[in-house]
């Protein structure tokens, strides 16, 4: 007897770890709040420019992984001409790249903004995803304190006309000179130490999520995690440790002379946002801001999210930060061998996004989908086609019931399941009146829930009337004012 044929395995449909699928109404919303975003930006007079999400590794650089392995911290493959290239883990460093390609062309300072995925090669965890959105802005060419005091003003105004009202929010500035020099002081200078000094700063970019006590273990041998992982300390002496602890409490750096340096930008930031009429409850100096990437090389600033909130749940949530940035003179120097000073600022998108829709500052209802026609009689599919063009040439977003059309009922379901504010319906009887019938889907889902049984509901039909079919597109947006709904594609971005 011979063996059944084994039927094919089924192959899983899953999503790998630290990745997200996201939905139209997710995809709306980030497109209203980027919108917004952009509108601030633009208002300070950056322009748009979009660079690729790939990039040679060495034009990366390895400010991020800070390690031997070119992929080590981000995802990266060998070229057929053995050239390693990367996915950008963030957005400064490709835009280093293309300042320093264009230099010759670009005008100078040059204001620009871009928005674009990146990726990290990292643990995934919870709120750490291996792919997200940033939102960057970045002045180069500029070595003014007044650059850096704009970014932040920016910052603000950003929060500000997402729905972030002020006491809700606040721009952290620091000056990563001023910690440069008390790592001077406790015998990290020189590039010998490169790399206990970005621990270090990686250590304090912890204060928020591990405290003082957390902080003091990853200066020294370094600290476990709940899940049991080791993370290697900067193995810092005590006297030293306590040293950097004292900076993050905001006591001074002694008489260090680029510490001074610092503290001096510092105080011109503060008088020049002053100046512009920002109090310290929207930007303020902090000690214990520093940022984690090794590249910064003067003012660092962060925007901190100061209210908490509940998630679905009812737990507690403190967001915290949302973005930051700083000033990073040496990156565009990489490639030009002469001084580029440059600073800039990033938003983390998906973060923000999440804290704006738990605050109630974004609306994440799913958005309208089209006018659905459709087909009552399958011989005259081109008939329906025609009206589907016609309202399309209106600039009101249509499409034509593509499944099986022997049942009326099913291409409701499907209208109702694409969200749609009216469907358009045109029998026999009601082309040879030269009609169609629209039925208004959001009243009729209204008058329904009023309904007592079927039979009533088929009598009355709820929300559904006659229109001229040369009156179409008029008897349509009628339906979309009543509602509130613009599909004029001229207004989609």
């Amino acid at each position: 007897m011979s063996e059944k044929p084994k039927k094919p395995q089924k192959l899983k449909a899953r999503l790998p770890r630290g990745l997200v699928d996201r939905t139209p109404a997710e995809l709306a919303a980030t497109r209203r709040m980027i919108a917004t975003i952009q509108q601030v930006y633009e208002l300070y007079g950056f322009e748009p420019v979009e660079t690729p999400a790939m990039e040679y590794t060495d034009a990366l650089g390895k400010f991020l992984p800070d390690q031997d392995r070119p992929n080590e911290g981000v995802f990266s493959f060998q070229d057929d001409d053995e050239q390693w290239i990367s996915l950008r883990y963030d957005l400064t460093a490709p835009l280093a790249r293309y300042v320093a390609e264009n230099f010759e062309t670009l005008p100078k300072p040059y204001r620009s903004y871009r928005a674009g995925y990146v990726y990290r090669n990292e643990k995934p965890g919870p709120g750490r995803f291996r792919q997200f959105m940033q939102f960057d802005a970045d002045t180069v060419g500029s070595a003014s304190p007044a650059a850096d005091a704009e970014i932040c003003m920016m910052a603000a105004d950003t929060m500000e006309r997402l729905g972030i009202g002020r006491g809700q929010y606040v721009v952290k500035v620091n000056n990563r000179k001023v910690l440069d020099g008390v790592l001077e002081a406790i015998g990290l200078g020189g590039d010998d130490n490169a790399g206990r000094r970005l621990t270090v700063l990686r250590a304090i970019d912890k204060l928020d999520k591990f405290g003082p006590e957390g902080v003091r273990l990853l200066l020294g041998a370094g600290r476990k995690d709940e899940s049991g992982d080791f993370t290697k300390g900067a193995e810092l002496g005590a006297a030293a440790i306590e040293k950097v602890i004292a900076f993050t409490d905001g006591n001074a750096a002694g008489d260090n002379p680029l510490s001074a340096e610092g503290q001096s930008e510092l105080d011109q930031i503060r008088d020049l946002v002053t100046a512009g009429g920002y109090g310290d409850d929207r930007i303020r100096i902090d000690p214990s801001v520093v940022r984690g990437l090794e590249y910064y090389t003067g003012p660092v600033y962060e925007v901190e999210l100061l209210l908490d909130t509940k998630d679905e749940k009812g737990r507690p949530v403190r967001f915290g930060s949302v973005g930051g940035g700083g000033r990073y003179d040496g990156l565009v120097s990489r490639f030009r061998g002469e001084p580029v000073p440059a600073t800039g600022f990033s938003i983390g998108v998906s973060r923000l996004q999440a804290a704006l829709t738990l605050l109630g500052k974004l609306d994440t209802r799913p958005e309208f989908g089209p006018v659905v026609v459709t087909v009552f009689d399958r011989d005259r599919v081109a008939d329906y086609q025609k009206m589907v063009a016609h309202l399309r040439t209106a600039g009101i977003r249509a499409e034509l019931y593509l499944g099986n059309p022997k049942n009326m009922g099913n291409q409701l379901k499907y209208a109702d399941r694409r969200n749609a504010p009216c469907v358009i319906i045109q029998g026999s009887d009601e082309k040879a009146r030269g009609e169609v019938q629209i039925k208004d889907l959001v009243e009729g889902a209204k008058a329904a829930a009023a309904i007592a049984s079927n039979q009533e509901w088929r009598e009355t039909r709820p929300a559904q009337f006659a229109a001229r079919e040369e009156n179409l597109v008029e008897a349509v947006r009628e339906v979309l004012a009543r509602h509130d709904v613009i599909w004029d594609v001229s207004q989609l971005k």
